[in-house]
């Protein structure tokens, strides 16, 4: 397949973060604009989508949120915790606009699209509110906040990817950046609401996807995480009719140059191929990472979340990624205390933690989100007090897993791309390895953020590599 993309004619979870725009904005409006995130890196993404838009309308961004005339807080709905902290905020930006009154107010992303108008008609705390397919209205929707109008849109599209807007990049590092490859969800995951706060899947454009990533290695960053919800079903097709899948995308990007590292997520057990694993294989700049969600150890409970493999599908998707990328760092999702789950399903979830021994993992009790095929079938049947006792249980097994993972990669020689300093002493340089770990090492005057370096690992904390530049 040869799609010709750098030359086409197409070439033209987790805490809330204040996000501040990087470079200067060219019009001036006078006006400020204040961007708090929330949740997944698609939602920081998206964020940077914002500032981008309403950057060409003259506003200037401020990581003081008091002194915004415009504030936005992107939101998620995966887990009832993210969404109360999110009310919290908004009760402290309620008090900020009033002491300002001109202040605009506005809740953006998953959480707008779920609850939609609720936060307009009954908790009086924002003024607009706007669904993940309708950044492109911002303006139109701020002018009629300035007019004295409440301001709704969360129309869902089937076409909207954003693909001609150019992302500012926010508190970046100028180093790594995200790439969204594409937007909604069609997996209907019972205890999920994406499908239904981001809509259906649609794929970008695969020439805007190259030149985005290329302007970023031009401007000098030195990686790229390819997003969606489920990278693997990326399928696009261009004007001549020629089907482009992610493994094809993936071997595009990674040709645009040896220096510039490609990372992915997220995959989905059901869709991820040995076409996309030997890919990673034959490029040394796709870094040997993946991000595969299990949620559960159990077929029943796999598929009454709907998850559309079992057990063994997942395990035989382990043994390829082993068997094809010796080494392949993996971590995932779980999610305990599904509605019915017995303990005897609970231990089929710590022995499948105990057949992988995953790298790291991203680990919860369930909660159920109204409006999920799950809350609308299923009682929420597990008591917390169980629920938090399995969680426990996964957590101290993933935390020494993780270890052991850590562990044997002492005395290796990695390739380390330099971020910052570290955290904990400025004589020292934290930078994240092919693996996606976590590597710190003496500083050297030779070298700065955002090169490469070679790594001799000489021990390890319970969550970071340590060790000293070679070579």
């Amino acid at each position: 397949m040869n799609l010709d993309l750098p030359t086409s004619k197409h070439n033209e979870s987790r805490q809330g973060e204040a996000l501040v725009l990087d470079k200067p904005v060219l019009k001036n409006n006078g006006r400020k604009l204040y961007i708090e995130s929330y949740g997944c890196a698609m939602n920081f993404s998206d964020s940077e989508i914002v500032a981008s838009i309403l950057a060409d309308q003259g506003f200037e961004t401020t990581a003081d949120f008091k002194e915004a005339d415009v504030i936005f807080i992107n939101t998620c709905s995966i887990r009832e915790n993210a969404e109360q902290r999110v009310r919290n905020r908004l009760k402290e930006f309620k008090v900020s606009k009033q002491r300002n009154p001109g202040m605009v107010v506005g809740v953006l992303g998953c959480m707008a699209e779920r609850l939609k108008a609720k936060f307009l008609e009954e908790e009086k705390l924002v003024d607009v509110v706007v669904g993940p397919d309708a950044y492109r209205d911002l303006p139109n929707l701020i002018e009629q906040v300035d007019s004295g109008q409440k301001a709704v849109n969360v129309l869902l599209s089937r076409e909207e990817t954003y693909a001609d807007i150019s992302p500012v990049r926010l508190n970046s590092n100028g180093i790594n950046a995200f790439v969204s490859i594409m937007r909604g969800c069609d997996n209907m995951c019972s205890f999920c609401v994406v499908p239904f706060t981001r809509g259906r899947e649609r794929s970008r454009d695969a020439f805007s996807i190259v030149k985005e990533c290329g302007d970023l290695f031009n401007a000098g960053y030195k990686e790229v995480t390819l997003l969606g919800q489920n990278v693997d079903s990326y399928k696009w097709t261009s004007e001549e009719g020629i089907t482009l899948n992610f493994a094809g995308l993936l071997e595009f990007v990674a040709l645009i140059n040896p220096k510039l590292r490609v990372r992915f997520s997220t995959s989905h057990p059901k869709d991820i191929t040995d076409e996309v694993l030997y890919t990673m294989k034959k490029y040394d700049n796709i870094c040997k990472y993946i991000h595969l969600p299990v949620q559960s150890g159990n077929s029943r409970i796999l598929e009454l979340m709907n998850r559309t493999y079992d057990r063994t599908w997942y395990m035989n998707r382990i043994d390829a990624i082993r068997k094809i990328l010796p080494g392949c760092a993996i971590s995932t999702d779980v999610i305990t205390g599904f509605c019915s789950e017995t303990e005897e399903e609970h231990q089929e979830t710590l022995s499948m933690m105990d057949y992988v021994q995953y790298d790291f993992a991203y680990m919860f009790m369930y909660s159920e989100r109204p409006g999920t095929l799950a809350a609308k079938r299923y009682a929420d049947d597990i008591p917390e007090d169980i629920k938090g006792r399995r969680l426990r249980e996964i957590v101290d097994k993933q935390q020494a897993h993780s270890h052991l993972r850590l562990l044997e990669q002492i005395g290796e020689v990695q390739q380390v791309l330099i971020e910052k300093r570290s955290k904990k002493s400025a004589l020292d340089y934290s930078g994240r390895s092919d693996k996606n770990a976590t590597v710190v090492f003496p500083a050297d005057d030779r070298f700065k953020p955002g090169d490469y370096v070679n790594v001799l690992i000489e021990k390890c904390t319970t969550a970071t590599l340590i060790g000293k530049i070679v070579g």
